[in-house]
């Protein structure tokens, strides 16, 4: 199993606020207004417990919500995935008004494959985390 951990995101809001949110994907849907991402991530569909996307250079992906911790941690298992992908969105809160946010990834992947995909996915991490915070921070009724 290898594992992937983003860098550790503040956001200006609650815990209760940032796992309200992320708890519903529908939420994200702000993120396609981003044009950063139009070169990264393409064709973003989103329901309450699912989200996908085609990412250049690997393909389409998504993600299915398999467990909420309330406040703490967001379990997801990806789908589309030729290998067993899980990810973990843990939250903490430092004040009333200002959480820490970061992304775990565990996936079982093959050696030689892990040499061509380890730093796309090391970078993957820190957009995906960028792209939940920019996603909070976008939309003003949070």
């Amino acid at each position: 199993m290898t594992t992937y951990e983003s860098d550790i995101k503040t956001i200006s809001l609650s815990e209760e606020v940032v796992f309200n949110v992320l708890s519903d994907l529908n939420n994200l849907r702000k993120v396609t207004e981003n044009p950063t991402l139009n070169d990264k991530v393409k064709d973003l569909e989103f329901d309450t417990d699912t989200c996908s996307f085609t990412v250049s250079g690997i393909g389409k992906i998504g993600f299915r919500i398999i467990g909420r911790e309330p406040y703490k941690t967001i379990h997801f298992k990806a789908e589309h995935t030729p290998i067993p992908v899980n990810v973990s969105v843990d939250l903490m809160q430092i004040t009333d008004n200002s959480t820490q946010l970061k992304l775990t990834l565990n996936a079982e992947i093959p050696t030689m494959i892990k040499m061509m995909v380890d730093k796309r996915l090391k970078d993957g991490m820190n957009t995906f985390a960028d792209l939940l915070v920019t996603a909070l921070t976008l939309n003003p009724q949070f």
